[in-house]
Order: structure tokens, then sequence, then C-alpha cells
């Protein structure tokens, strides 16, 4: 069953591929500003035709990344942990969104000492945040978020570079009866056996999928937001009952990015 969910995004107004600090993005390759804000907006419309609740942030010049608003802090239960970023060229979005948290009734926000990217590695399940690392959240920034936010921690290796962050080759489907859909590859194996034994019915993906971003998706326990090229995986979630709803995310790609990159969910 879907859950009414709150969402903070940002839009695109100043988003470009001008640096490269991931494997998918190519300064060369021009970003068409119309069509961006166009998917942009077409997303955020999803949401609150869901019935969501959608919270913005103003977007800042120099930041072509801010619209990621996923990296940029973990919110469970009102506790709110901050980002600290790897490359330097997001690191002063991070206090942007501290403030917009301090200015909307939150004051007790963490800014941690590991460098983490917040839901770009962080997945709760409702039972258990799902923790990546190995190329941009330190491993010590685990122990720092089940610290701040008083749940239980479990550790994810990632080992494929087009996979740089957990939310690109894993999403949570269900928060009620956890579970969820990743892409074992993208895994150490150790990691594979650890979702193997907390998650025997997920749904596992294809390289197709992961290639097109469809793991990068939004899910409130019944609508699955995901690009329109990931078919394959729309239609196992079909099987399960779930609801995928299609968006076109051409211009957001070239910087690394998806429905969830777009995407924070503010819990409490």
């Amino acid at each position: 069953m879907p859950t009414t969910r709150r969402y903070l995004m940002c839009a695109p107004r100043y988003f470009e591929v001008a640096y490269s600090i991931n494997p998918w993005m190519d300064p060369s390759k021009p970003v068409n500003h119309d069509l961006v804000m166009r998917q942009w907006q077409t997303l955020r419309d999803t949401y609150v035709e869901l019935g969501h609740k959608v919270e913005q942030i103003d977007p800042q010049p120099g930041l072509p990344d801010m619209v990621f608003s996923a990296n940029s802090a973990t919110v469970i239960d009102g506790r709110v942990l901050g980002a600290r970023f790897r490359a330097e060229q997001r690191a002063a979005e991070a206090d942007h969104y501290r403030r917009w948290f301090n200015e909307n009734g939150y004051h007790n926000v963490v800014m941690p000492t590991c460098i983490n990217e917040a839901e770009g590695d962080f997945a709760w399940t409702g039972r258990y945040l799902l923790a990546g690392t190995g190329f941009r959240t330190d491993p010590g920034a685990h122990a720092e978020a089940q610290e701040v936010l008083g749940v239980p921690v479990v550790s994810l290796h990632l080992t494929d570079p087009r996979y740089y962050h957990l939310d690109t080759a894993l999403f949570v489907l269900n928060e009620d009866e956890p579970n969820i859909a990743y892409y074992p590859e993208a895994f150490s194996e150790g990691s594979r056996r650890v979702l193997r034994r907390l998650f025997p019915d997920a749904v596992i993906a294809t390289a197709h999928d992961a290639e097109t971003f469809g793991l990068n998706a939004v899910s409130d326990g019944r609508n699955v937001i995901l690009p329109t090229e990931s078919t394959g995986l729309a239609a196992q979630l079909t099987d399960r009952g779930y609801e995928p709803i299609f968006v076109d995310i051409s211009e957001l790609k070239k910087s690394g990015g998806g429905p969830k990159c777009c995407t924070m969910e503010i819990r409490g």
C-alpha cells in the first residue's frame, strides 16, 4: 500500500555538467536547460499528483549539482544528519541544506565529521539503514550515522565505479514489510551474501536496469517512479503488485543522477 511521503527537492536552475566526478559525467556534452527543467518539473508534479508533499530549497549559482538533494541529508524520526561531500565542487551544498533545516524547525541538525553523501549512500528500510561505501562515503560514516540517527546500520561495499552511490544500485520498495530491488554485480561478494540473507525475496535487477538508472527509483510502497528505459525492471515490479510510473531523466543522467538523486525524503 502507498504511504504519503514528504520530499525535499531543488530545481535545476543552474544545472550543468561543469566537471567530472563520476564515470557518467562528460563536460563536453551540453545540457539542454529548458528540457532538464521540464523533466524535473514532471518528476515534482508526479509526486504531488500521488498525494505526496514536496518542499523546495532555493538553488544557488555555482552549485550545478545542488539539484541532487538526496545527497545532502538523511532524516529519520526527525533527526537530521547532514552531509560532507568528497568532491570539493559540491562541498558548499551541505551548508545550504543545513540552513534550510534550521529555518524549517529542525534545530538539532548534526553535521558529520566523516565524509557521507547522505541518501546517496544511506537507504532506510524501515528496520535497518543500509549504508554504502567504496567510492564516496567513508566507512567511518556508518558508525556515525548509527550514533546520530539511533538506528541499526548494515554496511555494504560497492565495487563498480559506475555505481558509485548505493542509490544507483539499490532502492527500498517497501518499509512496512521491508524489501528492496538491487543489482548484485555492483556489490562485493560479502555484501551480496548479506543482502540475500536480509532480503531473500528481493527484486534482482539486470545490467540493463542498472545502466538505465532503474535502481535510482523512488517507491512509496506501491507506486515506483523510475526512468522510462527501465522496462524490464518495471515488468518485475508489476508482477509483484507495484505500479511503475515512468519519467524521462535524459538530461539528469548526464551528471549521473535520476529520480532518487533529486529526491530527499524527510521522515518525521
